[in-house]
């Protein structure tokens, strides 16, 4: 390779990185200056009453959210918990029941995608199940296991567990005949083949499937919370029952945020198993 051919190639990663930095600053200043107008208007329809009566400035609610991000581990009571606190409890439940979903959803969605009997045999529960509402679950797990921690950690495995299923079965159903021929031509084992060519094949899928589950096991824990009696849902039903908005909007925020936060880490991972595919 001659000098000029590199240095041309080199001049062209340096127009793609700046091109890519230029973008990064303008999506940064989009960001910055769209949140600065929907919290003036917030600020501003506050205060002229544009909105429904006691909505709060968004000045009281940042001031709110910065008490309790500085106050987040006091304890005067179950009823009475810091915000921190009640974040824990819901990753704990949802750290629980998202373990469980995908330990049941991953090995079902390898067999269903390499055995047409069992596809023929357990679809029509997944596609009876997949449609239930978190909620309609609630009542039945509090009279099954009368108490609030099990019953949340079982509304997060039976409403998570389907996206990881489907998304494994599918991806283990399309892996490349070409793989699995020469599988055969090599002479691997069956249990040989599953783990060393159709998982790391169908990897790609199964994290984003992962993913999906995430987040519909955080989705789902706020909402049951509101009657667990603990938790960041259990923190706006009790701030709504105090009629104090504010507070609301803080929770509301913070579940968001760490909404965001596992989404991303999920995000990254799939980009790490997607072998030089877009993800």
């Amino acid at each position: 390779m001659t000098s000029r051919s590199r240095s041309g190639k080199r001049r062209r990663g340096e127009s793609v990185n700046s091109l890519l930095a230029n973008e990064t600053l303008r999506a940064i200043a989009l960001f910055v200056a769209s949140l600065a107008l929907f919290l003036i208007f917030w600020e501003v329809g506050a205060n002229m009453k544009w909105f429904a009566k006691g909505m709060p400035t968004a000045s009281k609610t940042l001031e709110e959210l910065w008490w309790w991000v500085t106050h987040p581990f006091f304890d005067n009571g179950p009823n009475d918990l810091g915000i921190g606190w009640n974040l824990l409890i819901s990753l704990r439940r949802v750290a629980i029941g998202y373990t469980a979903a995908s330990l049941i959803a991953v090995p079902l969605g390898v067999l269903i995608g390499i055995s047409p009997v069992a596809y023929k045999a357990f679809n029509p529960y997944v596609q009876l199940l997949k449609p239930i509402s978190p909620l309609a679950w609630l009542p039945l797990g509090l009279y099954i296991f009368r108490d609030s921690e099990q019953t949340g950690v079982f509304i997060i495995l039976i409403s998570s567990m389907w996206p990881t299923l489907v998304n494994t079965a599918f991806g283990v159903a399309n892996v490349s005949p070409e793989y699995l021929d020469v599988t055969k031509t090599l002479g691997a084992s069956r249990f040989r083949t599953i783990f060393k060519v159709i998982i790391p094949a169908a990897l790609p899928n199964i994290v984003s499937g992962l993913r999906i589950s995430m987040g519909i096991a955080w989705l789902v824990i706020v909402a049951a919370e509101m009657l667990l009696g603990t938790g960041l849902g259990y923190f706006i039903w009790n701030e709504w029952n105090n009629l104090y908005i504010p507070n609301i909007l803080v929770a509301i925020f913070i579940i968001g945020i760490v909404g965001l936060l596992l989404d991303s880490i999920f995000a990254s991972f799939e980009r790490f198993v997607s072998f030089g595919r877009k993800s």
